[in-house]
């Protein structure tokens, strides 16, 4: 089995290349698990103080429970993996029965954070992008930002 970590900002690109992979691989031998879907169970909290997490700090993730279910599918178990909500802010009772693959492939923002985690991936992949290009397409369209590259303007004109 082949384990691929695929890190980077949100709006970075992760899902184009999980998407652009699972292309590529026949169905049946690919496997994705997604970081969202493992935010800590807020069930303890009301919806009010669960908008206020910050769902983007390491201490949101129940990196325990990745890491089992990626020791579970190496040993060529199945494994129910959460589902989460964005509507409630919470896991839902519901879970998604996912079986090993020869390539499973974990992606999230943070999953690089956690150093067992990181030690579980066979090859490691971040997208690192320029911060304009994170934001959303009507955005990017109009955009006049002068670039990190000398010369240059975010749009690709040359400055003058």
């Amino acid at each position: 089995m082949l384990v691929i970590g695929i890190a980077g900002g949100t709006g970075s690109g992760k899902t184009t290349v999980v998407n652009q992979i699972l292309n590529e691989l026949p169905v049946d031998e690919v496997c994705v698990i997604s970081q969202d879907s493992y935010y800590k169970s807020t069930d303890n909290l009301s919806y009010e103080e669960r908008i206020k997490i910050n769902f983007d700090h390491p201490r949101a993730i129940d990196f325990e429970l990745l890491e089992q279910h990626i020791i579970t599918l190496k040993s060529g178990k199945e494994i129910q993996q959460p589902i989460y909500s964005f509507v409630t802010h919470n896991r839902t009772t519901e879970t998604l029965k996912t079986q090993s693959r020869k390539v499973v492939i974990v992606e999230g923002i943070l999953i690089f954070n956690s150093k067992k985690l990181l030690d579980l991936f066979d090859i490691k992949i971040y997208i690192s992008t320029l911060r304009l290009w994170m934001r959303p397409p009507a955005l990017r369209q109009n955009a006049h930002i002068r670039s990190p590259l000398a010369g240059s303007s975010a749009t690709g004109d040359v400055a003058g």
